[in-house]
């Protein structure tokens, strides 16, 4: 395939992957930015990459590298994480030919379906997540179970205790729940 179509193929891909999946679930502005700003930036350095005599290991090591000092350097959610790796991986496809010529146009769209499907809000609708404070400490796991049921109106079906301070009488704890009610709202 020539390399003007599969730059074609990915913009379009990243622009949809973007504002057709990612902004309407996360609104985050910054991310939409590095997402499209990653994804070309990657189809760019693997096109003049591909296309010269410098090793493409090089370069794309240097990618990863930089791609995995900056997601360290502020906080990103597991879901953006996946964001951003698509965006660089679409990128690569984007800039790279290869044989035969339908290979990297069908990894672009598998891997934007992929995450359209698999990060559908209707998917996982009812699953929730959060790590939770609670104002006493609690030594016995089917009362924290319990509490935690009453008040998130949910049924719980991971919890982690992280901290338990005797001194101060807290809690903090990781669950994973599923709304009884659809309709409730957590506070």
């Amino acid at each position: 395939m020539e390399q003007p179509y599969l730059f074609l193929i990915n913009m379009v891909a990243i622009v949809v992957l973007v504002f057709g999946v990612y902004w309407p679930r996360y609104r985050r502005s910054d991310i939409a930015v590095a997402l499209l700003g990653t994804n070309v930036g990657v189809m760019a350095v693997a096109t003049v990459l591909a296309n010269s005599n410098v090793a493409a290991g090089l370069g794309l090591g240097l990618f990863g590298v930089l791609s995995i000092i900056r997601l360290r350097s502020a906080e990103i959610d597991q879901q953006e994480v996946v964001y951003y790796f698509a965006a660089l991986a679409m990128g690569l496809l984007g800039g790279v030919t290869v044989e035969p010529v339908w290979i990297s146009p069908t990894f672009i769209v598998i891997i934007a379906a992929s995450l359209f499907l698999a990060d559908h809000p209707k998917l996982f609708a009812d699953y929730r997540y959060q790590v939770i404070t609670l104002n006493e400490a609690f030594t016995d796991e089917p009362a924290l179970r319990t509490h935690l049921e009453t008040m998130l109106n949910a049924d719980v079906k991971v919890m982690r205790v992280k901290k338990v301070d005797y001194v101060i009488g807290r809690t903090v704890v990781d669950v994973r729940f599923r709304l009884r009610d659809a309709t409730s709202t957590l506070a």
